[in-house]
């Protein structure tokens, strides 16, 4: 199945002419493969969701989510879908890890877009998971940003993923120093929280 975006190329030019318009550019830098794990931050506002979609359009990217099964269920589903939702099940016992690397297994070509702070307000670590699904997955991670006061949003440099996450996650926070949101007061840390048994 091919993931060729679902824009035209008066779509595009839409996308690129508005933002454009509100003085805003794109930087991109793809890895070498179709399969990656691309992270945002920082996430501080509703307008990321907005610049986002623009930056998709404007740069033809077929970027995915993940959501809850219940969510595709129904004529629902199909609204989901054509959003670029991938159904996932969150019950149980079930690895979501292995699960969104079993999706990856099965496509030639697959972005899937995670925020690892999880919310616009301030939190004291990121969630981790992004980066354990790139391992299993064996993809890189590509470093996505929205640089408010340069009016920049883009992809920025990947990596894969050593299996080391403390060392992993220095280069990452040293890209995002340079990154500020909307709202710098409700930028997160850049860190993961260890196990209880790691400290």
């Amino acid at each position: 199945m091919s993931l060729e975006p679902h824009t035209t190329s008066l779509l595009q030019l839409i996308a690129r002419l508005i933002l454009r318009l509100f003085g805003w550019r794109t930087e991109v830098t793809l890895p070498e493969t179709k399969k990656y794990v691309l992270i945002g931050a920082h996430h501080t506002s509703n307008w990321d969701f907005i610049i986002i979609l623009m930056l998709m359009g404007a740069e033809k990217l077929p970027i995915r989510w993940l959501g809850k099964d219940a969510l595709f269920r129904g004529p629902m589903g199909l609204l989901m879908r054509a959003l670029g939702g991938i159904p996932v099940n969150r019950r149980g016992r079930t690895n979501l890890v292995n699960q969104i690397a079993t999706i990856f297994d099965g496509r030639d070509e697959l972005i899937i877009g995670i925020a690892p702070e999880g919310t616009r307000s301030k939190v004291s670590y990121w969630k981790s998971g992004f980066y354990y699904i790139a391992c299993e997955a064996n993809v890189p991670v590509v470093m996505g940003y929205i640089d408010y006061p340069r009016k920049v949003c883009g992809l920025g440099p990947s990596f894969v993923p050593s299996g080391d996450i403390q060392s992993d996650f220095v280069q990452i926070r040293e890209f995002y120093s340079g990154i500020t949101g909307k709202f710098p007061l409700q930028q997160s840390f850049v860190g993961f929280a260890l196990p209880a048994s790691a400290h």
